[in-house]
């Protein structure tokens, strides 16, 4: 069978989670299908990175676009539309005629797209099965967003944005012949936001790689706290700022000496607007993550916006590290607090719960063992991607 994928981020490097979930999908599938990908160039691609892919890809084309840079004329007429802004200032022609060119040439018999950003451009194919991984539910997150400012103007432009990205959903997700989503939880609410049918929604959760994620990479240093997450998305900066802001006060007046690393690129970021502390360390970007989560005694996730599930703290699991997190952090995975990891959402129970873990080496030791177990058990790639795959062979299957 042949699927053409369509994805928003050019899926490698494995940077960040969109892209390590796409990879994984896109290797999942080229175990038993022929599989070719279009992609938007969101950074500069590097030859080496193509030639990883084609290991798994028949065909490799890339759009040079960031599809986040959008056109500001259009973005702005955008508000004059009932389309969402970054729709209509985001639509590429050149990643349209791709896309025709090769359902014209190549002839795919299923067609992948990776997030919203792609969908309009595999509406564009006829007669061929379409399916679109949903990742994260954007009306959803952007009530959230609502929900929570207090400035009048604020609510008003975030009001405006959410209910033209529902009607949007609502009007695009039902004319694919399958959503994946990745939990259980975001089953649920896209079938609260918008009508799908009862099987329409398929769910295929987040995972870890546990062969190359496991405990003992590094030897771990003590009062080591550590945030696996880019701050160049939105939800993660404003999980440091709180986090900076209002609760790792608490834990230094009871640990003075407690450090943090913040992993992940920051390039453009306004680092100079959170907190000032001389026990953070900003990282940047890091080729390979492993040894500083494994090397840090407790992970935290004080996020409190954003969808899906969390990459961070999977990975966190299968090294080893045990975790503190919000409710949200931890949302849609099949987590026990106390067992697998500690939950607190207000400011002095994070700050309690970290504190605990960084004065307590059994907790540690026993969260950390509990998660681990769990990872392998049920959110390993190979089985976490199963409902997919068996998703398209129900499609091979069919006229």
């Amino acid at each position: 069978m042949r699927i053409l994928v369509l994805s928003t981020w050019f899926p490698y490097p494995l940077s960040q989670g969109s892209k390590i979930r796409a990879y994984h999908l896109i290797k999942a599938l080229a175990k038993e299908h022929h599989v070719a990908l279009i992609s938007f160039a969101d950074t500069s691609i590097q030859p080496e990175w193509i030639d990883h892919l084609s290991q798994f890809c028949q065909k490799v084309v890339i759009v040079p676009r960031n599809p986040f840079k959008h056109d500001r004329l259009k973005k702005f007429l955008g508000w004059f539309s009932w389309l969402p802004s970054a729709v209509v200032g985001g639509f590429s022609q050149e990643m349209a005629d791709q896309v025709q060119s090769m359902a014209a040439e190549w002839t795919p018999d299923c067609m992948l797209a990776l997030t919203f950003v792609t969908a309009p451009y595999a509406l564009l194919v006829k007669n061929v099965s379409k399916v679109i991984d949903v990742d994260n539910l954007m009306s959803r997150m952007l009530h959230e967003s609502y929900m929570q400012t207090d400035s009048s103007v604020q609510r008003a432009r975030r009001w405006f944005a959410w209910r033209k990205f529902q009607r949007y959903e609502r009007q695009l997700y039902p004319q694919f012949d399958n959503c994946l989503v990745v939990s259980d939880r975001d089953r649920l609410a896209i079938r609260e936001y918008i009508s799908l049918k009862t099987n329409q929604a398929v769910v295929v959760p987040n995972g870890v790689n546990t062969q190359q994620n496991y405990p003992g990479l590094a030897a771990p240093t003590p009062d080591s706290l550590v945030f696996n997450g880019a701050l160049t998305y939105h939800y993660n900066f404003d999980a440091m700022d709180f986090f900076l802001r209002d609760i790792f006060p608490f834990i230094l007046e009871q640990v003075p000496d407690a450090r943090l690393r913040i992993t992940g690129s920051n390039f453009g970021v306004p680092l100079d607007t959170l907190p000032s502390n001389n026990h953070v360390t900003f990282t940047g970007y890091l080729e390979d993550i492993r040894p500083t989560v494994a090397g840090s005694w407790a992970c935290i996730v004080p996020l409190r916006l954003g969808g899906g599930t969390r990459l961070k703290i999977l990975e966190a699991m299968a090294l080893g590290t045990s975790i503190v997190s919000t409710s949200k952090g931890a949302e849609g995975l099949d987590v026990e607090p106390g067992k697998h990891l500690l939950i607190a959402d207000t400011p002095e129970e994070f700050a309690a719960h970290t504190v605990r873990l960084l004065s307590n080496s059994e907790l540690r030791n026993t969260l950390a063992m509990n998660a681990a177990r769990l990872v392998n058990e049920k959110y390993e790639w190979t089985k976490t991607t199963e409902n997919l795959r068996d998703l398209v062979d129900r499609f091979a299957g069919a006229p």
